[in-house]
């Protein structure tokens, strides 16, 4: 669940960081070229990392990801804001995938599921 989790957020601060490069280019009047290596740079890096989150290391990818963007405030004031969101997000689906995990795994380890009704017990209506 972590995995899915995290490749969602990167796979939409990805689609963020793309529609940034234009930003970049006519607002802060950053040159074309830089503008470029920051924006699609990023964008590339979210997808490359959204891939390999079946390795452990990558989530620590992940993380750099996430302070770029918030260091991408100090190109673009907006960014800062949307950055600490895609952080908070990312933050997020880190923990809570890796709860959703623990939890799925002790589980299946004991067979007690929630909602799960003992044999021999009668629901009530």
């Amino acid at each position: 669940m972590q995995r899915r989790l995290c490749a969602a957020i990167l796979l939409l601060e990805a689609i963020a960081f793309g529609l940034s490069t234009p930003v970049l280019i006519s607002v802060a009047g950053v040159a074309t070229s830089t503008a470029l290596w920051i924006g699609l740079g990023l964008t590339v890096a979210c997808l490359l990392v959204s891939g390999l989150l079946r390795f452990t290391w990558s989530y620590w990818l992940g993380w750099a990801i996430q302070f770029a963007a918030v260091a991408l405030g100090f190109v673009v004031a907006t960014m800062f804001v949307l950055g600490l969101i895609f952080l908070a997000l990312w933050a997020t689906a880190y923990f809570l995938g890796r709860k959703i995990e623990v939890e799925r795994a002790e589980w299946e380890r004991t067979g007690n599921y929630p909602g799960r009704v003992e044999t021999g017990q009668q629901t009530e209506p």
